[in-house]
């Protein structure tokens, strides 16, 4: 299956996925609810990414642990950089963390017409970074708080 090519033209956010069943990501936003980086596959989507574009994060893993879902959003600060050789690149990232009762769980996003064909849906296992169009994320704004 070939990856839609993301266009700059109708990029409305990037999204960032963290596996919670891998790493204890309540823990670790419970103590620094803030992201300042995170690591990205190289490619052509990689090297799109630019300082003041849109982000989400998008907290993964089994459905019956936690609300699973988009847990914060924020902006991308600066270019992909290559990591040490044989290491993810990674993106600097101004990306606070929700406070828990206002993430927003993947089941309210499902249940929107307007993100059901939201890529993380469709591709779970995609590396990062994944995208949403204008659409979806102004779809996905009116589920956030304020």
């Amino acid at each position: 299956m070939t990856e839609p090519r993301v266009r700059l033209d109708d990029l409305g956010a990037w999204l960032i996925k963290g596996n919670a069943d891998t790493v204890d990501l309540t823990s670790r936003f419970a103590r620094e609810p803030w992201v300042t980086s995170w690591c990205v596959r190289p490619g052509y989507r990689a090297r799109l990414m630019r300082a003041g574009q849109p982000v989400v994060f998008w907290a993964s893993g089994s459905r019956s642990r936690l609300p699973y879902g988009v847990w914060g959003v924020g902006r991308v600060t600066g270019a992909a950089e290559p990591g040490p050789p044989a290491q993810p690149w990674s993106v600097p990232l101004d990306l606070p963390i929700l406070a828990e009762q206002d993430r927003v769980p993947r089941r309210l996003l499902r249940a929107d017409d307007r993100l059901a064909a939201l890529e993380v849906f469709r591709q779970p296992q995609a590396a990062n970074p994944s995208y949403l169009t204008v659409a979806q994320f102004a779809a996905l704004r009116t589920h956030l708080p304020g």
